[in-house]
């Protein structure tokens, strides 16, 4: 394995909040078996992206994309998540991670949110 992914998310004390970033795994899972995913939070649950990206690393990744799972810009995205990356990557320099714009930012999210809105009676 070289390539992985990992799904970021805020965390919440509800456990049955993962549900979704779970579903996204399981289909990165079921469309591309050979790439390893992992889900990490920020807050609240576990495992954190610190941890996440230590066992992918030591399942053999040298390359992890980060994909933050955030509809919103806000302090985690501007200011917690450059941090952690550059703990992440000064933990591993061996490794290439990168990370995307959250999920909000991206065209095709904003015109799927759309397109379900006017499903709606």
């Amino acid at each position: 394995m070289s390539r992985a992914i990992v799904l970021l998310g805020h965390g919440s004390r509800d456990p049955l909040w993962r549900a979704p970033m779970d579903a996204v795994a399981e289909r990165i899972r079921q469309r591309q078996a050979d790439v390893p995913v992992a889900c990490a939070f920020l807050e609240l649950q576990q495992p954190d992206l610190a941890a996440a990206v230590d066992t992918l690393a030591r399942n053999g990744a040298r390359r992890i994309h980060v994909l933050p799972m955030f509809l919103g810009v806000g302090k985690h995205a501007r200011e917690d998540l450059p941090r952690l990356l550059e703990g992440v990557r000064a933990r591993h320099a061996g490794l290439a991670i990168a990370a995307s714009a959250p999920v909000g930012e991206r065209d095709e999210v904003l015109d799927l949110l759309a397109h379900l809105a006017l499903q709606q009676p």
